[in-house]
């Protein structure tokens, strides 16, 4: 095989482009779209008004995710605010012939979940849904981005959208992570250390030993928070722990077509001779347990470190904020953030909400008991999740130890569903955004992995997970 000229995000690229208008913008066709109730309601409308029809059927899917209830006997009109906008969902899928994954349905769940559990994201594939978290799909070796309402219905009537091609971006993770090191903790320490706007203007493509060794999952997580490191997306270049993945899946190419698809996705990822405009390196080895301290995901240290001190920050403007974000967190510069006491803890979300995630926390979670002054939430990304840990036992582990096993859905990772953490309460989760308010008003949250979160609902307070690991 001859080494391909160019990265692999520039193959995709230009295997993709439709017309290029000549002033850096080209119209890119989209080969898999996913809509849900949360940014698809006027795109629908419009289609409406205009007298359009979906253009590809058969390359767009729907689901209603954000905001259901995942309460135990749940459907899509228990949580009242939201009641109209979920069975408006399914009303347009049924007028505009989309396949709704409804509740209810076996493959039902949060999008960036049940997209690769179906092959619906594929490697080398556009995929877009409008929705930030989009990328996560990269972990597949998808070029998979989020878009806004106005695009949702452009790729309704199009199956196309006009792109500006972002820059390259190579991030490097090599070393051993060690025990108690998971995605989770490696993602945060990329953003912690180069800033949650590094990535603008960027693809990210992340590789290395430490990125080869993960299994798909892992690797969804870490795509998953490209956007809060500020990137237009990020992927991860498929190989055969990806072709084993993806293998038999229902809307993965099938028979001969998959051999064909393999050898091509091969060709399409090889980077002997790339160049990247940009690259960066993270040492793995050097990683310990993360947990966000402030309201960005940037505000991040290891579990044995203290709250960073403002007065110490040279630059006036990153002063302000960190002051900001200590006010809001309640928070001492100079504390242990080991310690820190926290009311909720949250296993779920499009980032942690998978399988592996769920095996990660219950080994902590098994034979112990949650604390008395903590509400402990796990729930599952997908109702496939849902059914593979219950098949292994896993929810038995969660109830005994005092944790609510729930149904799939967003839930508390966007206070929806009627799941929020009260105002001036403090939350260990495995989500992917600490913003004031977002997991409810006046929340306050801490970002960790499964394992750390399911230390902390154990302990009542962050803790070091490295301290129960077997």
């Amino acid at each position: 095989m001859n080494a391909m000229p160019g990265t692999p995000f520039d193959r995709i690229w230009d295997s993709h482009v439709i017309k290029d208008y000549g002033d850096g913008r080209c119209l890119i066709h989209i080969d898999r779209h996913f809509v849900h109730e949360g940014s698809s309601g006027r795109a629908f409308d419009g289609l409406r008004q205009a007298g359009l029809a979906v253009r590809r059927k058969d390359l767009t899917f729907g689901v209603i995710d954000h905001g259901i209830s995942t309460l135990p006997g749940r459907t899509i009109e228990s949580w009242a605010p939201t009641r109209s906008r979920n069975l408006q969902m399914r009303r347009n899928c049924e007028e505009f012939d989309v396949r709704l994954f409804d509740v209810g349905d076996p493959n039902h769940g949060i999008v960036h979940v049940v997209a690769p559990h179906l092959g619906i994201a594929l490697p080398g594939c556009t995929y877009v849904c409008g929705d930030s978290h989009t990328a996560s799909c990269g972990g597949l070796g998808a070029w998979a981005w989020g878009i806004g309402t106005t695009e949702v219905m452009q790729v309704l009537a199009t199956q196309a959208l006009v792109q500006r091609k972002p820059r390259t971006m190579r991030v490097n993770f090599f070393g051993a992570p060690p025990a108690g090191i998971y995605a989770k903790d490696m993602i945060l320490r990329l953003i912690g250390t180069h800033g949650v706007d590094a990535g603008v203007g960027y693809v990210a493509q992340y590789t290395g030993p430490a990125i080869r060794a993960l299994p798909i999952e892992a690797r969804l997580t870490i795509c998953n928070m490209s956007i809060e490191f500020g990137a237009r997306g990020g992927f991860i270049a498929p190989d055969d722990t990806t072709f084993e993945f993806l293998h038999g899946r229902r809307y993965a190419p099938q028979g001969a077509q998959w051999d064909q698809a393999v050898a091509a996705w091969r060709d399409l990822f090889d980077d002997t001779h790339a160049q990247y405009d940009r690259e960066i390196d993270v040492d793995c080895s050097a990683i310990k347990p993360q947990v966000t301290w402030g309201i960005s995901p940037g505000d991040v240290i290891g579990i044995d470190e203290q709250i960073p001190d403002p007065s110490l920050a040279t630059d006036p403007d990153r002063r302000e904020m960190m002051e900001r974000a200590l006010a809001y967190m309640d928070l001492t510069p100079g504390d242990a953030i080991a310690g820190t006491p926290i009311d909720i803890a949250f296993i779920g979300s499009c980032t942690n909400g998978r399988l592996s995630d769920f095996e990660a926390a219950a080994a902590i979670v098994q034979g112990r008991k949650v604390a008395a002054t903590v509400k402990a939430l796990a729930v599952p990304g997908s109702a496939q999740v849902k059914a593979a840990a219950e098949a292994a036992g896993l929810h038995r582990v969660f109830i005994d130890a005092g944790f609510e096993w729930r149904e799939a859905g967003c839930s508390m990772c966007v206070a929806a569903g009627g799941d929020m953490v009260p105002r001036g309460q403090r939350s260990m989760s495995t989500s992917n955004r600490n913003f004031e308010g977002r997991q409810g008003p006046g929340s306050r949250t801490h970002l960790a992995s499964p394992a750390m979160v399911a230390a902390a609902a154990i302990a009542g307070r962050i803790t070091d997970v490295r301290r129960l690991i077997g």
